[in-house]
Order: C-alpha cells, then structure tokens, then sequence
C-alpha cells in the first residue's frame, strides 16, 4: 500500500486547492459506485481518488468537466429550431376537411340605439338607505 502526497499529484494538477476539489469529487462517486481504475489495495475512497489523479488513469480536465456539470442546477439543452408549419386554414386539403360555416348559422342580437336608451331609462339607480346617508 503506497502512501499518495500532494507532490505525487502537483504535476497533474497545479492549484492545490483545486486538486482538493477534484479528489473530493472523485471519492464522492467512487462511492456512488463509479468504477475504479486502479486497484483498490484496501485504500480508501479519497486515497484512491488521489492515487487515480497522480497515476493519471483519470485527467484532470475530466473530472473538471464532471465536477462544473454536478454542480450546475440548469442544464442548457441545443434543441433544434422547430419548423414553422403552415396553417391549416390555407391548405387545400385542410378547407375539405374543416366544415363549412355559413352566415346562416350564427344569429346576433341587434339593438337599436333608440331600444338601448329607452332599456336604460327604464333602470332605477340604487335609493340610499337611512344608514348610507349618514
């Protein structure tokens, strides 16, 4: 069972803080049940992440990569442009198939202006109580 230090690893990844970060990562799906790489020689999941980065049987860009996408709460997904379609009320094929309507089938009410103030004179406006005027 070999012992890993940081200098084992420094040559693959520089910042020492971001190979923290990447080890950390690395562990959290060795133990999610990612395959290793490596034998695991009763090392634990840190170890064998540190031990995977420094044998370079994984690189650092990946687990990068891997790492931004874990964290990312909005995937943006390139979906192709949808195809303008045409409308179906001025396609041949579709004026057969809708029902022809007619002005024969709707009725509307018609009012003269005349019928509509007489209605309107007929309304009472709303008598005030005793209490409202007050």
């Amino acid at each position: 069972m070999a012992r890993v230090t940081v200098e084992d690893c420094i040559d693959k990844v520089e910042n020492r803080f971001e190979l923290v970060l990447l080890a950390s990562h690395r562990a959290r799906l060795l133990a999610a049940g990612a395959p290793l790489t490596i034998d695991r020689d009763r090392d634990k999941n840190p170890v064998c992440a540190l031990r995977e980065i420094g044998d370079a049987t994984i690189t650092a860009d990946d687990l990068k990569e891997q790492l931004i996408h874990s964290m990312q709460k909005y995937v943006e997904v390139d979906e192709p442009e949808a195809e303008t379609v045409p409308l179906l009320s001025s396609s041949p094929a579709a004026a057969a198939v809708a029902p022809q309507s007619t002005s024969d089938d709707v009725q509307f009410d018609r009012m003269s202006e005349e019928d509509l103030l007489r209605g309107l004179e007929n309304l009472a406006p709303p008598t005030e109580t005793d209490e409202e005027a007050e």
